[in-house]
């Protein structure tokens, strides 16, 4: 078993990601496996090296270790330029100058509040031979499904209220967001879509433990695994950790911050203790 914890250095570790390290990381040593730690950094604007400072000082507070050196996505963009490529050969990508306002108002019916916009397929008809820089790249998926010819896609569900095996439709009309961006408008940043697939194919992972709040995007993810020949990995999205109006925790919410927890001088087991999970392994 390889397991990970891949957090974006992007704001403090707060305890939703402790709850979801330590599960990777003793999920791992009771399997006589590998916990491995990955900086998700191709959000190069909010990225800083003063938060990834901080995520090493709270996990090893925590007691978890991991082989040295970490990857950090973005000292790899060869390796996500190359899936890129791969998917261009195989005619599944195309550029797209659409902006969100762009997409809202192509829709027909309105979207509100932070539900993903439906992409309606504005630019599919471009190709790659008439991308312009600073163009979108996105999948498309209908082709991208065609592409797999009928073979079955799903994904196995090891925990929770979804455990067991996941058909995955293969429909184009029944996914919810539309064609995908696999490289983000404007920058140039890879996106985590297609950086997190092509990584934990080059790293091995075989068990992906992470919040339910991912579930819904895992469609996605096995498909790209399927398009670039990576082995699909085995799934486990845990409960999420949540404040007391019941909502779950972002990075802005600095008052459930490991760092603040530490400052205070709870201890590691303690801590455990107050996210219900077992003794350190």
């Amino acid at each position: 078993m390889i397991t990970r914890f891949a957090p974006s250095p992007t704001g403090p570790l707060h305890l939703g990601h402790a709850y979801s390290a330590m599960l990777a990381h003793d999920r791992a040593r009771a399997a006589g496996g590998r916990f491995l730690l990955r900086i998700e950094d191709t959000d190069r604007a909010r990225s800083r090296p003063e938060w990834e400072a901080l995520i090493f000082e709270d996990l090893r507070w925590l007691g978890l270790d991991w082989p040295e050196p970490v990857l950090r996505q973005s000292e790899h963009g060869e390796r996500y330029a190359g899936a890129l490529a791969r998917l261009d050969a195989l005619g599944l990508i195309y550029p797209c100058t659409c902006s969100r306002a762009d997409i809202r108002a192509a829709l027909s019916a309105p979207q509100e509040g932070d539900a993903p916009l439906t992409y309606p397929g504005t630019c599919r008809h471009r190709t790659m031979d008439r991308a312009e820089p600073g163009d979108a790249i996105r999948l498309n998926l209908p082709l991208a499904l065609a592409h797999l010819d009928g073979r079955p896609l799903w994904f196995q569900e090891l925990g929770g209220a979804h455990a067991g095996k996941h058909e995955i439709p293969g429909d184009p009309s029944v996914w919810a967001e539309g064609d995908p961006v696999l490289q983000r408008r404007g920058t140039g940043d890879f996106a985590y879509l297609l950086a997190a697939v092509v990584d934990d194919g080059y790293q091995g992972i075989t068990d992906v433990i992470r919040g339910l709040d991912l579930f819904d995007f895992t469609p996605l993810q096995v498909l790209l695994f399927h398009l670039l020949s990576l082995p699909v990995p085995r799934f486990y999205h845990h409960r999420l950790v949540r404040d007391d109006q019941g909502k779950r925790l972002a990075k802005r919410d600095d008052a459930r911050a490991i760092r603040r927890y530490r400052a205070e001088g709870m201890t590691p087991d303690a801590l455990r203790r107050l996210l219900e999970l077992p003794a350190a392994i």
